[in-house]
């Protein structure tokens, strides 16, 4: 796939996101877009899902998932989205605010803001946590321009094989630029006990 948004060998450098991080991108995003008073946040999945709940928290905003990927199980198949889930009838009339993770093409959003605006929406604007610099024509809204590779703090790491490691993408992701996939990098998380199991 020719696709620059996977291409991770453009990335300069790295910036792991905290916890803390995505709080403040998210509560610095809520801050510039209250204004716009959006009725309906349309969080787009996977990754829009975190700002998106957060935003709409902040806001006090309606919010619906919608779905487009150009990933099946977790790998990248296709060149352009493909919907999986899109937005409701009831944007109709209504100001919304789609909120992706990153604009890379831009074409994530424009294809859910236009979808929004077929439905007759009133008005609607995008916002994202991050763009890269060739991404940013599309969104309202950017927290974060950077061109580093990024490490979200909800897809660092996954279960697998029984245990915790890091994601397969980011390890080819760092190994793009030359870089070990450092257990530093994981996210420092206080261990529980769970309080009760079927199991």
């Amino acid at each position: 796939m020719s696709n620059q948004s996977y291409d991770y060998s453009r990335r300069a450098g790295i910036r792991p996101i905290s916890w803390n991080d995505f709080h403040g991108l998210c509560k610095a995003l809520a801050q510039v877009v209250a204004p716009f008073q959006p009725e309906i946040v349309l969080a787009v999945g996977r990754g829009g899902f975190y700002p998106g709940t957060l935003v709409a928290h902040m806001l006090q905003a309606e919010i619906y998932p919608v779905r487009l990927s150009r990933r099946v199980n977790d790998v990248v198949t296709y060149d352009s989205p493909r919907w999986l889930a899109r937005p409701p009838e009831g944007v109709q009339g209504k100001r919304a605010l789609v909120v992706d993770e990153i604009s890379s093409t831009g074409e994530t959003l424009r294809m859910v803001k236009a979808e929004a605006e077929r439905l007759g929406a009133a008005n609607v604007r995008c916002a994202v946590l991050y763009a890269h610099s060739w991404g940013t024509d599309a969104p309202d809204y950017i927290a974060l321009i950077s061109d580093e590779l990024l490490l979200n703090p909800w897809d660092r790491e996954i279960y697998q094989d029984g245990r915790f490691q890091f994601h397969p993408e980011y390890i080819g992701a760092l190994a793009q630029q030359g870089l070990p996939a450092d257990p530093a990098l994981l996210i420092p998380a206080t261990p529980f006990a769970i309080a009760k199991t079927t199991d």
